[in-house]
């Protein structure tokens, strides 16, 4: 009994050792993405543990804590929010930074995807007409002349020095409390659809922009970084598994604005599950 009772922790011991945890963060997006990661290692013959729907600090923390391997994280995220850094760099240069300064953590940042996933401030057509407004700076005179324009903002974008504090500085506005309604961040497309906020924060990459007919503010100061969509694994994970470093490369290799407008749109819009969506997505491109 005791010979077996060994037998079983060493058993295991190594299938906890031999599995990847995936995480994601808590929006659709990433959602789809620790979706299709795991789908594709599974497929490859590794077991995964998914863990999805965290919010961004936590998710790294828990990376760079050994708690979760792999996840997709976005170039501009890291640069300003991980790393503090605030000078204006190009998509090239933000990726190089962020992969030198991560490697200190003992995170590896794979190939970029072509996809950039920046924020953006999004209006329906009638009232980017009615008030004028094109531009970020267009907003901000508009909030200095006292429109009354509610926007719709996540709670982590709030506070994030990449987020409103950054823009406001940035634009040289003040928003007033009472125009900021916040909400999750897939509310605020349906909040704009439905009349309840006049802007409100999107990901550049979201398939709602077009499908609700909504027009995103251009960023005339270029204030928001590269926001490029790529894997990024603990080092020593990769070492112990460099199979998986090919793997998730050949998956950025094919995500663009387009694929992933496309993929977005098919879970919010057209109600399609996540899991299909990547199943799909994967046999597309031929990943599986």
């Amino acid at each position: 009994m005791k010979k077996l009772t060994v037998i079983l922790l060493v058993l295991f011991s190594f299938a906890t050792a031999s599995t990847i945890v995936v995480g994601g963060k808590n929006f659709t997006e990433q959602q789809f993405l620790a979706e299709a990661t795991t789908q594709l290692l599974e497929a490859h013959g590794f077991n995964v543990d998914k863990k999805s729907g965290m919010g961004s600090t936590i998710l790294r923390k828990a990376q760079i804590n050994g708690q979760v391997d792999i996840y997709w994280e976005y170039t501009g995220t890291s640069l300003v929010v991980y790393n503090k850094v605030n000078e204006k760099l190009n998509a090239a240069e933000t990726y190089k930074r962020v992969k030198k300064l991560d490697k200190k953590v003992g995170l590896v940042w794979l190939n970029p995807s072509k996809a950039n996933d920046t924020y953006a401030f999004a209006m329906r057509l009638s009232d980017k007409n009615k008030y004028s407004i094109n531009t970020i700076s267009d907003l901000a005179k508009a909030i200095k002349d006292k429109k009354e324009l509610k926007i719709g903002l996540n709670a982590e974008f709030s506070v994030r020095s990449d987020g409103m504090p950054g823009i406001e500085k940035a634009y040289n506005f003040q928003l007033p409390r009472d125009l900021v309604v916040k909400m999750d961040s897939g509310l605020i497309y349906t909040a704009l659809k439905n009349k309840n906020i006049a802007v409100g924060l999107v990901f550049a990459t979201d398939g709602r922009i077009s499908a609700f007919d909504l027009y995103t503010l251009k960023d005339d100061k270029g204030f928001f970084p590269n926001y490029a969509i790529v894997p990024v694994i603990r080092e020593k994970t990769l070492k112990k598994y460099p199979k998986l470093g090919k793997l998730l490369n050949k998956m950025s290799a094919v995500l663009t604005d387009k694929v992933m407008i496309n993929v977005n749109k098919s879970i919010d819009v057209d109600k399609k599950s996540t899991r299909e969506v990547a199943k799909n997505f994967l046999k597309q491109f031929k990943l599986i």
